[in-house]
C-alpha cells in the first residue's frame, strides 16, 4: 500500500473497527432511585467498635433499575410504597421510614410498572431493600440460595421478614451460588459478598461511557465505614465481611470502579436525578 493510500485508507479501516467495538458494547442505562430514607435516633448498631455510639443519622434506602437491552433488572426493592403515607413517615422498631415518592410513580415516569420489570435481584435479605419485593409479581427473581435459606429459617433472623418475599414462591426463580452473569455479556454481573448476611452480594454493572460501577449493597454502610472497615454489630460473619470488602476493594482497583455506598446520602445525591440516568 503506498504512503498516499495509507493515509487515507488506514483512518476509515480503524474508524470502522473502533465504531464496531462502540456497537458492541451494550446499551446500559442505570438510573437511580430514592425510595426512602431510614432514620435512625442512634447509630450505635453500625459499628461494633463504639463510634458511632448515641449518634443520631439517616441512611438514603435506594432502588436501582438498570436498563439492558435484553431486560429491564431492578436491584433492591426500598422501605416500601406503603410507608409513602403519612408524609412525615411511619416510626417502626429501630428506625422512622420515610417515602417521599412511591416507586410505582417513580416507574410510570418512563412508562413502566411493576409488572414490566424483567428480572429482581438484591443484596441481601433486610426490610429495607425487599419493601417492594411482592409487587414484583412477573419478573424473574435472582436469589442467592443460601440468603433465601436464610431468610426462610426459623426462627426468623433480626430485621428479616418473610411475608416481604411471598410473591418469590410463585415467580420464576434463579438460585445462584455465587457470582452471576444476568445477561451473559459481562456488562451486569452479581458478585458474592457475604458477612453481613449468609448471601449477601454487591452489583457492578460495565456501562458504555462511565466504565465500571459497583452499587455495593450493604458491604459498607458509610465512607467512615468503608475507609475503617468498620461494620454493624449485627453482621453475621466478621472474618466473611473483612474477606468480602478485600475482595471487593481489589476488583474496584483492578477495574478501576466508581463505588456507591448505597446507604450514603451523598453518594446517592452525586448520581443522576431521576429520570436522567448513568450509561
Amino acid at each position: 500500500m503506498t504512503s498516499l493510500l495509507k493515509r487515507f485508507v488506514l483512518p476509515i479501516v480503524l474508524s470502522g473497527v473502533f465504531s464496531q467495538a462502540q456497537a458492541a458494547e451494550p446499551a446500559v442505562k442505570l438510573y437511580a432511585m430514592d425510595c426512602g430514607r431510614a432514620q435512625f435516633a442512634d447509630l450505635a448498631p453500625f459499628a461494633d467498635t463504639g463510634e458511632y455510639d448515641g449518634h443520631p443519622g439517616t441512611l438514603m434506602t435506594p432502588c436501582f433499575l438498570i436498563r439492558h437491552p435484553k431486560g429491564d433488572l431492578l436491584w433492591e426493592a426500598g422501605l416500601g410504597d406503603r410507608y409513602a403515607e403519612p408524609a412525615g413517615g411511619t416510626q417502626l422498631p429501630l428506625y422512622r421510614a420515610i417515602v417521599e415518592t412511591p416507586v410505582a410513580a417513580q416507574l410510570q415516569q418512563l412508562g413502566l410498572s411493576f409488572d414490566d420489570v424483567d428480572y429482581f435481584a438484591f443484596s441481601h435479605g433486610h426490610g429495607d431493600h425487599l419493601g417492594n419485593a411482592n409487587a414484583l409479581k412477573r419478573a424473574t427473581w435472582i436469589v442467592n440460595r443460601k440468603e433465601l435459606e436464610w431468610i426462610q429459617s426459623v426462627p426468623a433472623p433480626p430485621r428479616t421478614n418473610l411475608k416481604l418475599i411471598e410473591t418469590q414462591a410463585q415467580a420464576a426463580t434463579v438460585l445462584i451460588d455465587g457470582d452471576h452473569d444476568v445477561f451473559g455479556d459481562g456488562s451486569v454481573r452479581l458478585l458474592k459478598a457475604p458477612g453481613h448476611t449468609p448471601g449477601h452480594q454487591v452489583l457492578m454493572l460495565r456501562l458504555p461511557r462511565s466504565g465500571h460501577v459497583l452499587l455495593t449493597g450493604d458491604l459498607f454502610h458509610s465512607h467512615e465505614n468503608r475507609a475503617e472497615k468498620r461494620m454493624p454489630v449485627f453482621n453475621v460473619s466478621r472474618s466473611e465481611t473483612l474477606a468480602s470488602m478485600d475482595r471487593i476493594e481489589r476488583i474496584v482497583k483492578n477495574q478501576q470502579a466508581r463505588v456507591v455506598i448505597q446507604h450514603s446520602v451523598d453518594d446517592f445525591r452525586a448520581l443522576p436525578v431521576f429520570p436522567a440516568y448513568l450509561d
